[in-house]
């Protein structure tokens, strides 16, 4: 076995492990994991997965993580388990009532923890901070908490301090924004135009409100107006100038999936552009063998000061706090009822 972790997260074919995959893990070590629908079924699987994982990485704290923002991405769905109301609902209510809308944000979010704290899911991809603006494509769309900088970091704190309350690490996406892209990054690379001094009024802004979070993902998104040539996540212009100075986040960096159609070239080259760029991790989401490999044998060894920043984050994961799930269950489904009346 490796005795290095390796600085990348994998993503896994299904439910259950392959021959081939223990064997991967065992190697290279890599630093954390990604689950998604297809590797999904019920709890007792998931909690297995989530075991063998660990034992296999022989690391009791290697970072297992999920999309679970509510709305249209939920990757844990009912019936097994519950759901949540969207970041669109959330911010629907906090224009009506700020505290109102806060509420329901604290309260989604430590429910969702409390989720994904039984089965061993340690790491969930929220806040989004990303603001859109008109016209831009539906990717982020109703995932978004507002339009104007402010209501998404208000939210978007909320929601962080939700899931901490719950034992579960917060990574804030898509820094330093993708709320403009005209195309979603899943296909197309999104090439956005606007002068920085309005990207760093508006679209900056919430990442610089909630810089201190433990972890945050990049977007795949070109501001040409920083660096006309490379999206965000291999752009050490934007990682360096923007993420780690304008915005001041001092976390662990990790890509957005690298093998999203936004990034061109090989897996193996993303994977090494990322790390060049300033990147401490490789997020690889799709779960195909080949690629697995080409990512672990393109990424370092995690050394230096992004082990130290990754070290960092999940030592900054505390045990979760007593709470009345019932209770705050039934209040975040008075306060939902209350936001669909605002749009009957």
């Amino acid at each position: 076995m490796s005795t290095s972790i390796k600085a990348f997260i994998t993503g896994l074919a299904g439910p259950a492990l392959t021959p081939d995959e223990r064997a991967f893990v065992r190697s290279e070590q890599p630093w954390g994991f990604i689950l998604f629908k297809r590797n999904i079924q019920n709890r007792a699987q998931v909690t297995d997965l989530v075991a063998e994982l660990r034992q296999l990485s022989d690391r009791p704290n290697a970072p297992v993580l999920a999309d679970q923002e509510g709305g249209r991405v939920q990757r844990f769905q009912p019936p097994v388990w519950p759901s949540y109301p969207s970041g669109a609902t959330l911010g629907r209510l906090f224009e009506r009532d700020a505290n109102s809308g806060l509420r329901a944000a604290n309260l989604s979010a430590r429910l969702i923890a409390a989720d994904l704290d039984e089965i061993g899911v340690d790491v969930d991809c929220l806040p989004l901070a990303d603001v859109p603006v008109a016209g831009a494509d539906n990717v982020i769309g109703d995932r978004a908490y507002g339009t104007n900088a402010a209501t998404v970091a208000a939210i978007g704190r909320a929601v962080a301090e939700g899931l901490a309350a719950g034992g579960v690490l917060p990574v804030l996406k898509h820094i330093p924004g993708h709320g403009r892209a005209m195309v979603d990054s899943h296909a197309l690379l999104p090439v956005v135009d606007t002068p920085r001094a309005e990207l760093e009024a508006i679209d900056f802004a919430p990442f610089r409100e909630l810089a201190d979070l433990p972890m945050a993902m990049t977007a795949h998104v070109i501001f040409s107006a920083i660096d006309a040539t490379r999206p965000a996540t291999t752009s050490a212009t934007i990682v360096t100038e923007v993420i780690r100075s304008h915005i001041g986040f001092g976390g662990l960096l990790m890509s957005d999936d690298v093998s999203m159609n936004a990034l061109q070239g090989s897996i193996a080259e993303r994977s090494r552009r990322i790390i060049a760029a300033g990147c401490d991790i490789v997020l690889y989401c799709a779960g195909k063998f080949d690629e697995m490999r080409a990512v672990a044998d393109n990424t370092p060894p995690l050394i230096g000061a992004p082990l130290d920043r990754a070290n960092m984050a999940l030592a900054s994961r505390r045990p979760p706090r007593p709470f009345d799930r019932m209770a705050a269950r039934a209040e975040l489904d008075a306060l939902v009822a209350q936001a669909k009346e605002l749009t009957a």
